[in-house]
């Protein structure tokens, strides 16, 4: 067969359309494909819940291929191990509560769980702001305004486009880029200790781990934070290369918007 080079510009363009039209309106737009954010897209892929991330860079998986210092190992605690078992990624039991994983192993099989399960990723597009509608005459966060990371990096004047979400999940890691948004475009204040992102803290691992965790919640109507992004908005400490927290808190985000919108 003779490849015609025009034929597979015309079936890439087709698919990406259709793929993109498709998600203009859903349930969840998550920002940013850490493992926070792509673990919480297959959580609400299986709950039936139509969900899309929008990543700015090219690859999708945040920090987690770095392991520690650009060493590919990262460590998962004993209380996520379970999170593992379910998305079948290997990993060594070093005793003490302590597992050990290749951290390109578990972040490609993370990455492939969430689009299998049904949940697509649109990389090289960078959340540039957000739609802003009232509800019973209170504001909430309704959508996203996108463009083409590429576009934003060299300051192009070209206009985004808009996509409506019922709940948008800011997983942008340190910056919590939506956060900020939000306060300051919309002028209001986040459920948050200061109303605002207060900051990530040094690093403490046992107590970064649990504060991602219990941080990970909705901080504004329609918005929602997980992984880093949890951290510096409530101002936890951050934890480094240990990855259980950042499972957890994908797995939470999941389930709590879960049950938020089947609710009456």
């Amino acid at each position: 067969m003779a490849l015609n080079d025009v034929v597979i510009s015309r079936h890439i363009i087709e698919e990406y359309k259709k793929k993109f039209m498709d998600h203009l309106s859903v349930d969840v737009a998550l920002v940013g494909a850490g493992p926070a954010n792509m673990v919480a897209g297959y959580y609400l892929a299986k709950a039936g819940v139509k969900a899309a991330i929008f990543e700015a860079k090219l690859a999708p998986g945040g920090g987690m291929w770095g392991g520690g210092m650009m060493f590919n190992e990262i460590v998962i605690q004993d209380d996520a191990k379970e999170v593992l078992d379910e998305l079948e990624i290997r990993c060594k039991d070093k005793g003490d509560g302590y597992y050990t994983a290749d951290s390109i192993e578990t972040m490609a099989t993370i990455i492939s769980k969430c689009l299998r399960a049904g949940t697509p990723v649109f990389n090289l597009i960078k959340a540039v702001d957000v739609l802003f509608r009232e509800e019973n005459g209170k504001p909430r966060v309704a959508g996203l305004v996108l463009s083409w990371s590429p576009v934003e990096k060299l300051e192009l004047h070209v206009d985004p486009l808009g996509i409506e979400a019922k709940v948008v999940v800011d997983g942008t890691g340190h910056p919590a880029d939506i956060c900020h948004i939000v306060t300051r475009k919309m002028n209001v204040r986040l459920n948050t200790p200061t109303g605002g992102v207060v900051g990530e803290m040094p690093l403490w691992a046992d107590k970064g781990e649990k504060f991602t965790v219990e941080n990970t919640a909705r901080v504004f109507p329609g918005l929602y934070v997980s992984g880093m992004a949890a951290t510096n908005a409530f101002g936890g400490p951050r934890m480094g290369p240990i990855f259980g927290g950042m499972l957890l808190s994908g797995r939470k985000v999941a389930k709590l918007i879960a049950q938020e919108l089947k609710r009456p």
